[in-house]
């Protein structure tokens, strides 16, 4: 497939970017310190040199107040500008463009000095926001349009100006946040004084520098902006001098999810769609777009101009350039997990990529040719094993991949046929083709031998896990189902199912098990998103999942169930099992499986769950035999290694073991 629209240039003001692909902002923890100062900039080269047209930073606040933690990164004094320009330098260094994004925080910043336009405080902060006086509500507009200028004297060749998640512009935007009575609140146009103020006095300040306007199309919570009060914030704000529209869906606290594995991929196209119809300037389409196909497909079709993919860009810097080569199904697809990149920085750790752990740390998880020839075996073909051989045959290792089955993918293989994660099939397609061009040997249904590899300069063992089965009374009972018997379809569940164990495949299990097909309406009406010209915010009632059958989660821990998912999925996933009408129960004890079902008891209570299977969730076991088998018959044990669920089987943990497997990759 050749990408027409998606690699052809387009004219932003008196920019000419060489292509519509542009790197959605992220803050990644690394713009923070200046520590971080050649991390970053390595990050960002790194996405210039492979081809991207726009690079957009992480968010820059315009003063203190705007800060989203303690310290954080800052663009308000020519002291701030003068550090960039290595940033700045490295990515036109490598043909590309650059943009700062400058973003304040409001009531979402992680300070006690916050500040927003009313005093109402955020569900996901800990800290209550005061009020900005309206003498400091001009100030702050001010300092954007200053913050803008030393972007420029930065070398920086736009900005965008974030008005979208929630952050401060949206919460002036929103009757839900300002309930201002000075000139800055009361009418929905008084609330829009604010960004418009912002973008007048910007382009007021630096004449013909492209100003980008990140606008939220949905805002999905109560007391939203309707689709005329945007239409008008756009036109205003085109007239003011606005370049692009890039476009935002969802606050950060919204309890529909907008970028998720679970969202469905290009969900917010139409949205954008209708903005692009009622503006002159360009319009960006953003959220859950993974795939050079998908991009080409929406601009093809005249709903946007241009395509804003981050976590795409942290997952496969080399996006453009494989897509302009004919190699697009080399590239490493984002799968929305959010486990390295959102998860990570809203815990204040670095972001990174859970299908390429170099993502932020290009300096230090380096893959440079290796020294002298050398020969490796990687036995187990799960994800693991697959990031071992890759990385290694990128060095330039002569790599022989054993698998066992007849088919890579290990986990990944069950983890792709849960509802919401068939993009896991993406990485498997990667790495199986990666495989092929690198030249890799790759064995399938091999079962290696310890003798078979003696000859080898280093092994990897990358076998994995198997799924435990508790000591439970009956637990050979028929009824007594392993969850990958489940998922491989191996067994077909009945119309009642108990699964036991809710961790994280517990949960994805029983979404499995009660999952009803939908389309994307359906998919929209089952989380309550509606047409904001009718429904103020987007948001609009309900409707009832329909369920294949009746699902009952059990669990010995007396925590909430779920607990220790993802801090910006998990929460979507909990609501998932409800919305199915998941009965769950936690702090139970199993007391046996035969005919009738599960017997539990539960404070001292039993009860029989009449159902059809128990699906066992229960954890796993590493596969390491061939492991111990080496280290009593290998000489040398620096050349065995030993990774991923093989290495240590806890709850289900591709993050872990695709890093392990590049981490070792790379010392060899």
């Amino acid at each position: 497939m050749t990408y027409d629209h998606l690699l052809s240039p387009i004219q932003l003001g008196p920019l000419t970017l060489r292509n519509r692909i542009v790197m959605g902002s992220m803050h990644t923890g690394l713009e923070d310190s200046e520590r971080h100062r050649d991390r970053f900039t390595a990050y960002l080269a790194e996405r210039a040199r492979g081809g991207t047209g726009l690079i957009i930073t992480g968010g820059y606040a315009p003063n203190k107040r705007g800060w989203l933690k303690p310290f954080g990164s800052e663009m308000s004094s020519n002291r701030h500008a003068s550090r960039h320009r290595q940033v700045t330098d490295a990515v036109h260094d490598e043909g590309g463009a650059i943009a700062l994004q400058v973003l304040h925080a409001g009531r979402y910043a992680y300070h006690p000095f916050s500040v927003s336009a009313s005093k109402a405080k955020s569900p996901i902060t800990p800290f209550k926001p005061s009020a900005l006086s309206t003498k400091a509500v001009d100030r702050t507009a001010t300092d954007f349009a200053k913050s803008v200028a030393l972007a420029k004297k930065a070398g920086y060749d736009a900005v965008e100006i974030m008005g979208s998640e929630g952050y401060l512009i949206n919460q002036f935007l929103a009757a839900r946040t300002n309930d201002r009575t000075d000139r800055w609140g009361g009418s929905a146009s008084n609330r829009m004084r604010f960004p418009v103020e912002i973008v007048r006095r910007t382009r007021e300040l630096v004449g013909d520098f492209p100003i980008l306007y990140r606008i939220s199309l949905l805002d999905l919570v109560e007391g939203g902006q309707t689709w005329d009060e945007t239409l008008e914030l756009a036109s205003r704000l085109e007239e003011a001098g606005v370049n692009v529209f890039n476009t935002g869906i969802g606050w950060h606290e919204a309890r529909i999810p907008t970028i998720i594995t679970q969202v469905p991929r290009g969900a917010w196209r139409e949205q954008t769609a209708r903005l692009k119809a009622a503006v002159r300037v360009p319009v960006c389409a953003s959220n859950r777009i993974n795939t050079p196909e998908l991009a080409e497909e929406i601009l093809a079709a005249g709903e946007a101009d241009l395509v804003s993919m981050a976590r795409p860009l942290l997952a496969d810097p080399e996006f453009a350039n494989k897509a302009a080569a004919g190699r697009a199904d080399e590239i490493n697809t984002c799968i929305a997990c959010n486990q390295a990149c959102l998860d990570h920085i809203f815990v204040n750790r670095t972001a990174s990529c859970l299908v390429n752990p170099r993502a932020c740390h290009e300096t230090e998880l380096v893959l440079g040719p290796v020294r002298t020839q050398t020969t490796l075996a990687v036995v187990g073909a799960g994800p693991a094993g697959l990031a071992a051989a890759v990385s290694a045959a990128e060095r330039g290792v002569a790599v022989t991949l054993f698998e066992a089955r007849s088919e890579i993918g290990g986990q990944f293989r069950l983890a792709m046929a849960v509802p919401g994660k068939e993009d896991f099939a993406d990485t498997l397609r990667y790495y199986g083709r990666r495989l092929e061009v690198l030249g890799v040997d790759v064995r399938l249904n091999t079962r290696a031998e310890a003798d078979a590899l003696a000859d080898f300069d280093d092994v990897i063992i990358a076998t994995g896990v198997e799924p435990r089965m508790p000591a439970i009374e009956g637990i050979e009972h028929p009824k007594a189902v392993s969850y990958a018997d489940l998922l491989n379809g191996t067994v077909t569940a009945g119309a009642k199912v108990a699964v036991i164990g809710a961790g994280g495949i517990g949960v994805d299990v029983s979404h499995f098990l009660a999952h009803v097909e939908t389309d994307l309406d359906g998919w929209k009406a089952q989380w309550g998103v509606g047409d904001p010209s009718l429904h103020r915010g987007g948001l609009t009632e309900k409707k009832a999942r329909e369920v294949a059958r009746e699902v009952i989660l059990v669990q010995r821990k007396e925590t909430p169930i779920g607990i220790g998912l993802g801090k910006t999925s998990g929460w979507a996933h909990r609501a998932v099992l409800k919305q199915s009408g998941v009965r769950q129960i936690s702090g139970a004890t199993y007391d046996r499986i035969d005919d009738a079902g599960l017997h539990i008891t539960v404070a001292g209570v039993s009860e029989v769950l009449e159902v059809d299977h128990v699906i066992v969730c229960a954890g796993q076991e590493s596969v390491r035999e061939l492991h111990d088998e080496l280290l009593l018959t290998r000489s040398g044990s620096d050349s065995l290694h030993l990774i991923g669920g093989a290495d240590l089987a806890a709850e289900l943990d591709a993050k872990r073991a695709i890093r392990q497997g590049t981490e070792v990759a790379a010392a060899l």
